[in-house]
């Protein structure tokens, strides 16, 4: 005779669903496994008030989910390196990942009616079939045609998969890139501000503004290698060797802007109000989660500062 836990209906075993996490196995936790079911990443510490609200919410809209989204909880207080690589600045905190991207964030209590509409867009991610995996083969084939240099080419196909998908962050995002490419800062601009409600706050959307930041910097960025004597000569110029990360950036130097700008920190992390750290989120923002550069930057800033 079967039990409960034994029948083939029986929605999976909450442990299986619902974990602390720590920083040691995020990458299992979260990024490995978010390949397969989307996953929900909740932020809090013991002392924080709505946190209490959040949590037990969460874990009811992911329990009703039946096995099509799972849930992480984070202590901030004894995990602090992943809260400071995703900028977590008050909690409670949630972000949801697919396929080892962060897809959708929000910071604060929701009421559980909106908790439950999170829940289920993520669901709707790993449920969303062969029409969903057709649209994001053709991002994918437009995202290879910028980086191959036609940027003409991947502005019509991201706008034609707009055409079938209007709320698709990742096009709207190459979207954007594709004009910045073909150096029409403003038009960029114009599209990112014309974006649906919906996904202003996606991740690819947050990455196109940066990139617009970047690119308007660039236009007043200095001679590379003027800037450089001007560090040599004294390295505890800050706003020079700031310039320089700028000017780097904007010749395409990304890992050596970004080096830069990690020195900078080292030496004074708080000049001009933080503006290495914030250069440097910048930067970062503007590219793939998974970008190597952006992988041993932030490790680098995260041994700055925890140390």
């Amino acid at each position: 005779m079967l039990g409960l836990s034994d029948s083939p209906n029986a929605a999976p075993a909450a442990a299986d669903l619902i974990k602390d996490g720590t920083d040691q196995t995020f990458m299992q936790d979260v990024v490995e496994a978010s390949q397969t079911v989307p996953v929900i990443v909740d932020f809090w510490a013991t002392w924080c008030g709505p946190c209490k609200t959040l949590g037990p919410a969460l874990e009811a809209a992911v329990t009703k989910a039946r096995g099509k989204v799972k849930l992480v909880k984070i202590d901030v207080d004894k995990n602090q390196a992943y809260a400071g690589q995703l900028r977590v600045q008050s909690i409670p905190t949630v972000y949801a990942f697919w396929q080892g991207q962060p897809v959708d964030a929000f910071q604060g209590a929701l009421p559980p009616s909106q908790v439950d509409e999170f829940v289920k867009k993520l669901a709707d991610l790993a449920d969303g079939g062969a029409e969903a995996a057709g649209l994001a083969e053709a991002v994918a084939a437009a995202d290879e045609m910028l980086a191959q240099g036609d940027a003409a080419g991947a502005a019509e196909t991201f706008a034609a998969i707009l055409q079938e998908e209007p709320e698709n962050a990742s096009a709207y995002g190459g979207l954007v890139r594709a004009y910045l490419a073909m150096g029409e800062v403003e038009q960029a601009e114009a599209i990112l501000n014309g974006a649906p409600a919906a996904i202003a706050k996606a991740p690819e959307l947050e990455a196109a503004h940066a990139a617009i930041q970047l690119a308007r910097q660039a236009a007043n960025a200095g001679p590379v290698a003027e800037l450089r004597a001007k560090v040599e000569a004294d390295p505890t110029d800050h706003q020079a060797r700031f310039d320089l990360a700028t000017a780097l950036h904007a010749s395409g130097h990304v890992d050596e802007a970004v080096a830069e700008l990690l020195e900078l920190f080292r030496r004074d992390r708080d000049w001009n109000d933080g503006a290495a750290k914030t250069q440097l989120f910048t930067i970062f923002d503007s590219l793939p989660a998974k970008d190597p550069v952006v992988l041993a930057g932030r490790r680098k800033l995260s041994s700055m500062i925890f140390v």
